[in-house]
């Protein structure tokens, strides 16, 4: 989904011998910012895929809250579910800046349009638990954006080295299709959410 701030690209994988896959992504415009998601839902299959299609509706539904409370109204009415792990990102157009937070193992980089941008590479520190099951001290960092920057996310199901491959003159959708492709596992869902700023 493209919006006036954002060109994304998304690309995700079921589990061999699943129905359907327990990721989910949010990309969630609203005035001057847009939401990004990739979400987890612990184990495999139907109730995976309902914990974590919760937690989409939750976090679009509270788009506009602080990241804070967005999580912890995930957290209070993910209880009767298995639980998801996830990462959050808002862009603020008029701030010029990106807010994150993880939650468990969904990876998170900004990788700079800039050449001489120092670090080239920024990732997103993730804090150990589960979002409707044992949540931690929540966190969330606020980093500069700039135009041409793209920001990735990715479920466990991706290798951790995935950043290596980025080329950040190729499109999203491109870059989100090599990913998977080449830093699947192979043996778990996985999904691929990468959005470049625009402005």
């Amino acid at each position: 989904m493209n919006t006036p701030l954002i060109e994304s690209g998304i690309a995700c994988l079921t589990m061999p011998g699943q129905s359907q896959s327990g990721d989910r992504h949010v990309v969630h415009p609203y005035p001057n910012g847009v939401m990004l998601a990739a979400i987890d839902g612990l184990g495999h299959g139907q109730e995976a895929a309902t914990a974590a299609d919760l937690a989409a509706t939750i976090l679009t539904k509270h788009a506009q809250e602080s990241m804070i409370a967005i999580v912890k109204h995930c957290h209070a009415q993910l209880r009767e579910t298995r639980g998801v792990v996830m990462s959050l990102a808002v862009i603020n157009a008029l701030e010029g800046d990106l807010t994150w937070m993880g939650i468990g193992n969904v990876g998170g980089v900004v990788v700079r349009a800039a050449a001489s941008a120092s670090p080239r590479q920024e990732s997103l520190l993730l804090r150990g638990g589960v979002v409707g099951n044992q949540l931690p001290s929540l966190y969330a960092s606020i980093i500069p954006i700039m135009r041409g920057d793209t920001l990735i996310l990715v479920t466990d199901g991706i290798r951790s080295n995935f950043a290596d491959v980025v080329n950040v003159s190729d499109p999203p959708q491109l870059i989100a299709d090599r990913i998977l492709a080449e830093y699947s596992k192979g043996m778990d869902d996985a999904l691929v959410l990468v959005a470049r700023y625009l402005k």
